[in-house]
């Protein structure tokens, strides 16, 4: 009698512990399949369509269009972004749909006589916003490599769209923003407001109908449903009503890429992530390469040496973004097999001093690259039964991208030409940087920082990790992949732990998140290195794989309002 009770009990805690102990450092454990994103509803979205029989890439892109709805402020259809695949089979690629330029765009466009840059009019209106490749690279993915129908993974969305979601706290500073400044964004207020007029209260259904007509339209036509006809249309009509640039040319013009992902090792660990336009890529396995020359694990976490190595490192990795990384298409000597490189990495090793910080030179470049990459944008992890893996980021640049919503679309526009080059020829220490491969051209893709990224040991993946924070994602990303790997820290301790990032330029390193010691910190600043204390940056959410006892572990970022990993 006493031994049924247990089992009973037994299971009860256990079924309450796969459902609610999601949140923090205890990850969730499934047999089968994983969906992990920053909304619950979304990665729900993204299991029923593994219980159904999708694959990976399958619930991947039903998670992203599902983010579209119950996600605005990164989730989307109006921005781009990048997904890495491993498959079963060792099959590995990538999709590039980052934002273009528009075809009337100039380098100089956000220039005032003076050759300054005019006020925030890289970061705002219609002349922020690159021609969006979101739905074009979810499905050439899923054209590739998906399973189900097309119009199956569509549904999800479609119909948390219609019969609505609930509004959140999350969402609350946003839709005031919006209602104070409603006649300077009424299309966006149309949609995010009641009525037009009056704040949703947190909780509150929030339907939203034009954007589930759009998705209709990409549900029966596939990418050409928002590139040409009634969607294209609405877009160029709201472009021409308010002096905005994307032509119904820009959208017909657009093309998703698929490419060769960069490749590392670390300790015998494949790591597989984006290629350029992103540099997330690059800057991970040059990272990883230098790091691997030092003995992490005796340093100790989050110690004084430790954090002034990793410091090091990163300095090094981003001043080499600097110099030579931005659209391949337009760059046709970016050194990608010498940034990622054993040997580079090794050279830029010996210039570590082991006790002192280096000087971040902010004369080295003579062509401006100002630091202001976007930090609001979102990423989603998938593993399925058979063994295949998806890490997808996407974005709409800042909180909300533009915040304009285009008429009769339903759906927020990015404002990622911000992610350019804004002013050709300074150089200065408060974090203009310099470089020509990412000024301004038609056409052109805007470099990233965004690093999905997929680990596999013995041709089996074993991490699938990304996150979103701008130009903070690799640091972000190579310190969860040390946690895991040489802290042996489970996926959700690795992402819960205190973060550091320093980015060669403004030369200072941003503390994330309580939990590295005062004493520290003062040895560190010893060590020559300012420390600006930051709050926090950074919603990562991960995937670790047990192989040996056949168990997926997920773990949603608790710095995430509302996300999630379920499993089953």
């Amino acid at each position: 009698m006493i031994k049924q009770s247990l089992s009973v009990v037994t299971i009860i805690l256990f079924i309450s512990f796969q459902t609610y102990s999601q949140a923090g450092r205890t990850p969730v454990p499934a047999k089968n399949g994983m969906v992990v994103s920053a909304h619950f509803l979304a990665s729900e979205v993204g299991e029923k369509i593994l219980e159904k029989g999708g694959n990976a890439i399958d619930a991947a892109v039903a998670t992203a269009f599902a983010l579209a709805v119950t996600y605005p402020g990164a989730g989307n259809i109006g921005g781009g972004g990048f997904l890495v695949y491993y498959g079963h089979d060792g099959l590995t690629t990538s999709f590039n749909f980052r934002e273009k330029a528009p075809l009337a765009a100039r380098v100089d466009m956000y220039l005032d006589e003076n050759t300054k840059l005019k006020k925030n009019s890289n970061l705002e209106g219609l002349l922020s916003v690159g021609v969006p490749g979101t739905v074009a690279g979810l499905f050439m993915a899923h054209k590739k490599l998906g399973k189900l129908k097309w119009q199956d993974l569509l549904s999800p969305a479609i119909e948390l769209a219609e019969k609505g979601c609930p509004t959140s706290w999350f969402r609350a500073a946003f839709l005031e923003f919006i209602r104070t400044n409603k006649n300077k964004f009424p299309s966006t207020a149309s949609v995010f407001l009641k009525n037009g007029q009056d704040l949703y209260n947190p909780g509150e259904i929030w339907k939203q109908q034009d954007l589930a007509n759009s998705l209709k339209r990409i549900q029966k036509y596939g990418a050409d449903g928002f590139y040409k006809g009634e969607t294209a249309t609405l877009i160029v009509d709201f472009m021409k009503a308010n002096d905005g640039l994307i032509t119904r040319e820009d959208l017909e013009l657009y093309r998703a890429e698929e490419l060769t992902p960069v490749h590392g090792v670390y300790r015998g660990y494949d790591i597989y992530s984006m290629a350029p336009p992103s540099s997330g890529g690059i800057l991970l396995i040059e990272m990883l390469n230098m790091l691997e020359g030092f003995d992490l694990k005796k340093m100790g976490h989050n110690s004084a040496m430790y954090l002034h190595i990793l410091t090091e490192v990163m300095r090094r990795a981003y001043a080499d973004r600097a110099e030579f990384l931005g659209d391949p298409n337009f760059n046709k000597t970016i050194p990608v097999k010498k940034l990622i490189s054993k040997t580079h990495a090794e050279k830029l090793r010996s210039t570590i001093n082991w006790f002192q910080s280096s000087v971040s030179d902010s004369s080295l470049f003579s062509a401006a690259h100002l630091i202001n990459e976007s930090n609001e944008t979102t990423h989603l992890s998938v593993t399925d039964k058979e063994g295949n893996a998806v890490s997808l980021t996407y974005t709409l640049g800042t909180g909300f991208g533009s915040k304009i919503v285009v008429a009769g679309a339903g759906f927020l526009l990015n404002n990622e030409m911000s992610d350019f080059n804004a002013i050709p020829g300074i150089t200065n220490s408060k974090g203009q940087i310099g470089t020509g491969p990412n000024l301004i051209a038609p056409e052109k893709r805007m470099l990233s920082s965004m690093a999905p990224t997929i680990v596999v040991k013995e041709a089996k993946p074993v991490i699938v990790i990304g996150t979103e924070g701008g130009r903070s994602i690799p640091n972000t990303v190579v310190q969860i992949l040390l946690n895991v790997i040489e802290h042996q820290m489970n996926i959700g301790e690795a992402i819960e732990a205190p973060r550091i990032h320093h980015q060669w330029l403004p030369d200072s390193t941003s503390f994330y998140g309580i939990g590295i010691s005062p004493d520290t910190k003062r040895l560190y600043e010893m060590m020559g290195h300012p420390v600006i204390e930051a709050g926090y940056r950074g919603l990562a959410m991960g995937i670790f794989i047990d192989r040996p006892k056949g168990i997926v572990y997920g773990a949603a970022d608790t710095r995430s309002f509302e996300g999630k990993a379920v499993g089953y």
